[in-house]
């Protein structure tokens, strides 16, 4: 069942040293060309990483929250088109999630990286670096890396006592019957 999908899934940031496979890495590619996107404007654009030394170089693309992406066999830069859809933004956060989603689905650990919004150093941002790393066209923005391999770690799940029913309402806000 999909809520158990989502019961299962956390962010990893530890992985064993072993390839994904081209099956799962194609799996993982139809998940984020099948996610939803505002009027099918579609304005996401992906990027494969298997190089490990690609990947390493892209694991420095911030100061902090990216290192771990060194020791994962897969990346998955999410890029937009902001020219394409005012709603760019929520599209490819919506193409991230999936792939998050289908990676657990496939036995497969992963984390979310966010470069949007984020500096690489005082003189470009996580984005711009990890555009000229990939040598992406102009007008292309990278909003996240995915780090994606084989678990070298089991967390287990987030316990519902944990959820924030606090933050929820009924009908109307702070009405909680």
């Amino acid at each position: 069942m999909f809520i158990d999908l989502l019961r299962s899934r956390r962010s990893i940031r530890k992985f064993q040293d072993r390839s994904v496979e081209a099956e799962k890495v194609d799996l993982l590619v139809e998940a984020a060309l099948r996610s939803p996107s505002s009027r099918g404007f579609n304005p996401w654009e992906f990027v494969v990483v298997t190089d490990p030394e690609i990947i390493g170089r892209l694991s420095t693309a911030k100061p902090h929250g990216a290192s771990f992406l060194a020791n994962a066999s897969l990346a998955i830069v999410v890029c937009a088109d902001p020219s394409k859809s005012d709603v760019w933004v929520e599209d490819v956060s919506i193409a991230t999630f999936a792939l998050h989603l289908a990676a657990t689905d496939l036995g497969l650990g992963s984390c979310w990286i966010q470069l949007r919004k984020r500096n690489h150093d005082e003189t470009q941002t996580a984005g711009e670096y990890a555009a000229k790393v990939l040598g992406l066209p102009g007008g292309l923005e990278v909003s996240a890396i995915m780090a994606i391999g084989y678990p070298a770690q089991e967390l287990a799940p987030h316990p519902k006592a944990s959820l924030q029913y606090e933050k929820v309402s009924v009908n109307r806000y702070g009405t909680i019957e």
